[in-house]
């Protein structure tokens, strides 16, 4: 087949909200060839999403929908308007010859039915197999997405798989129907970047051994390197530019183009300030909300001081600067046990989630905290803090030890020691306005004399993250992700605190949104002194931020250095994997990939 398998014409979707029309999608049109893999790159709200959604025939009745969507059958070769079937008709192509995978597998899978239940019966959906037989394909399909113990995986239910797993069940339901369409939303985003390298493997050898063509919606260009033939970019619902692969990180032709491709931390590289996308173009919105864009020298923005590298010598001057000053926490022998239960008579046994670690922090110093899911970083920020109590160990904080304070002495302590926590909208109470989630921390540690003090606190507090005065009579639910983050910093800060740890704070934002988050948390520790703890899974975020990093794999500590010499000269083999597992292929990477891709597309000679 030689013509699109998908054709997407002047796709538009509006939604009609209140007295207007929020527009969605903007005529946007690209195509899909068999056997490719089309990245749809954007950040949230670019029309990612809704456009695989149209394409599946979900959007909600009030989406209206003007364009057309053409699929060309590979069963009969005709080519049909997805857009002119019937709700009855669409089902026979959804699920089946176009099937999808969700961003968020454990919200796609249903928890009360066992993974093997639910894959057969989406087999039965698109077949006329029997049970036995369905149930033999779904073995099969296990064994195809490369699950531990096919045949053991369909009697386990979704809460008893990891996140890995759990996405590979829903690559194997999506498989079900022999897709000749695979779209893929965001599908590795919430996974370790360990897993994703294998989910993304994984998608490669199943497209190339079923000829299948894949829809990949991502916002990380790291991934669009690694799996991506070509690239479409979305802005504001409107298509900025396509290009094959190479091209577009050999030579971007839009701005926002260049801002998405230089705003992602690079490890290789160590700048003083992340460019972001407002770097490289400005924009108006017109009344009718039509975006203008006026594009940015490149050369002004590659020329700015704030984004040139660090020098070895600044690195190694603000290491001895801080190694110089007694530590402001103290970890040692921190241990943190939970009683399990295990084997056939239910013994008792022990999980150490944190294991005897050990370790300072210098007053001014960003600690990089990275390791994999269930590594114990979690369990060990919420033990520092004494949101858990420890099973053993000792932590000081300022020369004092945090688990020897009574109740009164701790919530004293609670102004000097914050969090910001992964998940913005999850922190914030959705009933109170900013203003009053602002000043409610000053009026339990009776901060300001007076309401109006208080407020001018909290505005000031608003107006130094990058927000108004106007945000305080807002609502969380009206701020996107980046705001609310922005949010719960200026909420974190309102206690003068002196030690902040961030959990995976930037790993739910567009890589955008966390450049400036990034840069944010950067100019707050020069201006109030703060110290970091900085929490993730994404070791070239955690590189840019961090003064040191430190290593943890299953509970313990794997190494701890100086962030660069973690990164180049890593001694451990875990901290390796890590490092491997970035997705941030090379321009002569990406070249042999699609040399090989050619090659194996191309039939050989008679």
């Amino acid at each position: 087949m030689t013509s699109p398998i998908l054709d997407i014409r002047n796709l538009s979707v509006h939604f009609k909200a209140d007295d207007r029309l929020v527009h969605a999608v903007r005529d946007v049109s690209f195509h899909l060839m068999p056997s490719e893999t089309l990245c749809v790159v954007g950040e949230s709200g670019s029309g990612k999403s809704v456009t695989s959604l149209a394409v599946m025939g979900l959007l909600a009745r009030s989406a209206q929908v003007t364009g057309e969507i053409l699929f060309c059958d590979p069963r009969t070769n005709q080519t049909i308007n997805l857009l002119e079937l019937s709700p009855e008709e669409q089902r026979a192509y959804r699920g089946g010859l176009i099937s999808m995978i969700f961003q968020e597998p454990m919200t796609s899978l249903n928890p009360v039915y066992t993974c093997g239940d639910q894959v057969v019966e989406a087999i039965l959906l698109h077949s006329d197999l029997s049970r036995e037989a369905a149930y033999g394909q779904a073995v099969d399909l296990f064994r195809e997405v490369k699950l531990p113990d096919p045949e053991g995986m369909m009697s386990r239910y979704p809460h008893q798989l990891s996140g890995g797993q759990i996405q590979r069940v829903m690559i194997a339901m999506a498989l079900s129907g022999n897709p000749a369409v695979l779209i893929a939303d965001e599908p590795t985003t919430a996974l370790d970047v360990t897993i994703q390298a294998t989910i993304l493997e994984l998608m490669r050898e199943i497209r190339d051994r079923r000829g299948m063509a894949i829809l990949f919606i991502t916002h990380d260009m790291g991934v669009v390197s690694e799996i991506a033939d070509r690239v479409v970019v979305l802005y504001r619902g409107k298509v900025m530019e396509v290009a094959n692969v190479y091209d577009l990180f050999a030579n971007p032709q839009h701005p926002y183009t260049k801002g998405l491709l230089n705003c992602r931390p690079r490890p290789e590289q160590l700048l003083k300030r992340l460019p972001t996308v407002s770097d490289f173009m400005q924009v108006s919105i017109g009344p009718d909300g039509e975006p203008t864009i006026v594009p940015r020298s490149t050369h002004l923005v590659a020329a700015d001081p704030r984004f040139v590298p660090v020098s070895a010598e600044e690195r190694d001057r603000r290491h001895q600067e801080l190694a110089q000053r007694p530590p402001l926490l103290s970890v040692r022998n921190l241990t943190k046990s939970y009683p399990v239960r295990t084997g056939l008579f239910g013994r008792k046994s022990v999980f150490n989630a944190v294991d005897h670690v050990s370790f300072d922090v210098f007053p001014g110093e960003t600690l990089g905290l990275v390791g994999e899911s269930g590594c114990g970083k979690s369990t060990l920020s919420r033990v520092l803090l004494r949101l858990v109590e420890p099973t053993s160990g000792e932590v000081m904080f300022d020369g004092k030890s945090v688990f020897k304070l009574n109740d009164a002495e701790l919530r004293r302590l609670r102004q000097d020691m914050q969090i910001v926590f992964q998940n913005p909208y999850g922190s914030m109470d959705p009933r109170q306005s900013i203003g009053a989630a602002l000043m409610e921390p000053m009026l339990i540690h009776n901060i300001g004399n007076s309401f109006q003090e208080r407020y001018q606190r909290a505005v000031a507090l608003l107006e130094r993250v990058g927000l108004d005065a106007s945000a305080m009579n807002r609502m969380p639910h009206e701020f996107s992700g980046g705001q609310q983050q922005r949010i719960c910093i200026a909420r974190t800060l309102t206690c003068n605190p002196r030690f902040i740890i961030c959990d995976e704070s930037v790993s739910a934002l567009d890589v955008s949104v966390q450049a400036q988050v990034l840069n944010l948390l950067k100019d707050l520790q020069q201006d109030f002194g703060l110290t970091y703890i900085f929490i993730s899974h994404d070791l070239s975020v955690v590189k840019f931020v961090s003064d040191r990093i430190m290593v943890m794999n299953q509970g313990k500590i794997e190494e701890i250095g100086p962030a660069e010499t973690v990164y180049t000269h890593p001694t451990r083999d875990y901290t390796r994997q890590l490092i491997h597992a970035i997705p941030d292929a090379t321009l002569d990477e990406i070249q042999e990939r699609q040399r090989q891709r050619l090659l194996s597309s191309t039939p050989p000679n008679p």
